[in-house]
């Protein structure tokens, strides 16, 4: 039988929103479970794949939390590891359009201390596809084992990678130092159009597509907010709108989609392996399903993705 299991490997953050407070000398936080790959995780549990997180969870009252948010949403938490050191706290500052600008408090968290003993433990045998990015790459002292995880998995499953850029705790030329290695290992390579300013200034998005296929990732999808998607196949090319939607605001979108491309390929049997039957218009297909879910994620407050029920819900709701 196939394997169907995505193994999501990264970080879990406790994303802090604002609130207004009683008083001005006090500042009212809203938290709730986020990072990248953990809203991944929980997406493509949500949507009905059999999704693993491999995550470096603290005993803290965050981590108590992403475990409880984890296990609810049906991820497979047999291999995070209980980790000794704090959680990453992010505070999430929202403008008017819902977009989020972040300040890190990650010194010395347990996001980032993964070993090379922790990742051999786990065993992929029932993995079709392994997904990361976001700091786990690039975030010493863990980000070299993590490349090594990659490489010994890539030859039996596919590899999807986020670089998900943040400037304010890793510098973008660590980022494009290792692009090219991390296009080496990747089959999909799905990236923000932030991510793309940040990481080829001066590159049209077609040209950033080229540029990571002849550095070997098949499968480029660049998501642009209510710009749409630019997906990119082998060098053929073509754009999906965005779904509308009522903004809350636009934490974990990016994320859901992610999720939702990985699911929909699931679904239909395409992952594992390095995509050689994957076609067009089954990336095209899987757009479309993506940008539902990330839709339904912009229409609620934080990092909180649909169920299938729900993105099943809107299609049917959408004109034929």
């Amino acid at each position: 039988m196939t394997p169907r299991q995505v193994t999501v490997l990264g970080e879990c953050v406790a994303d802090a929103f604002t609130e207004p407070a009683q008083s001005a000398n006090e500042l009212v936080l809203r938290v709730q479970p986020g990072g990248g790959p953990a809203n991944t995780a929980v997406a493509l549990a949500r949507l009905g794949t059999s999704a693993r997180l491999l995550a470096r969870l603290s005993g803290d009252v965050f981590g108590r939390l992403f475990r409880s948010h984890l296990e609810a949403s049906g991820v497979d938490l047999a291999y995070a590891v209980e980790a000794d050191e704090p959680s990453t706290l992010a505070i999430a500052e929202l403008d008017a359009q819902g977009q989020a600008t972040y300040s890190f408090h990650a010194r010395n968290t347990a996001d980032w201390q993964w070993t090379a003993r922790e990742l051999a433990r786990v065993d992929l045998s029932g993995t079709a596809c392994v997904h990361t990015g976001s700091l786990a790459l690039v975030r010493q002292p863990g980000a070299a084992a993590v490349e090594e995880f990659l490489a010994t998995a890539a030859p039996d499953t596919t590899i999807s990678i986020d670089p998900n850029v943040r400037p304010l705790l890793v510098r973008p030329e660590v980022y494009r130092a290792r692009l090219a290695h991390w296009c080496e290992l990747a089959d999909v390579l799905r990236l923000s159009e932030d991510d793309l300013e940040l990481l080829l200034p001066d590159a049209s998005p077609e040209k950033a597509c080229d540029i990571w296929h002849a550095a070997g990732a098949r499968l480029v999808v660049i998501t642009r907010g209510a710009g749409g998607v630019l997906a990119s196949l082998d060098g053929e090319r073509f754009r999906v709108p965005a779904v509308p939607a009522v903004v809350a605001d636009t934490v974990g979108a990016g994320d859901s989609f992610t999720a939702g491309l990985l699911h929909h390929l699931g679904a239909v049997g395409l992952l594992g392996g390095r995509l050689s039957k994957l076609r067009l218009d089954d990336v095209a297909d899987a757009c479309r399903f993506a940008s539902r879910v990330a839709a339904l994620t912009c229409s609620v407050p934080g990092p909180n993705p649909p169920w299938r029920s729900q993105v099943e819900r809107l299609a049917a709701s959408e004109p034929a």
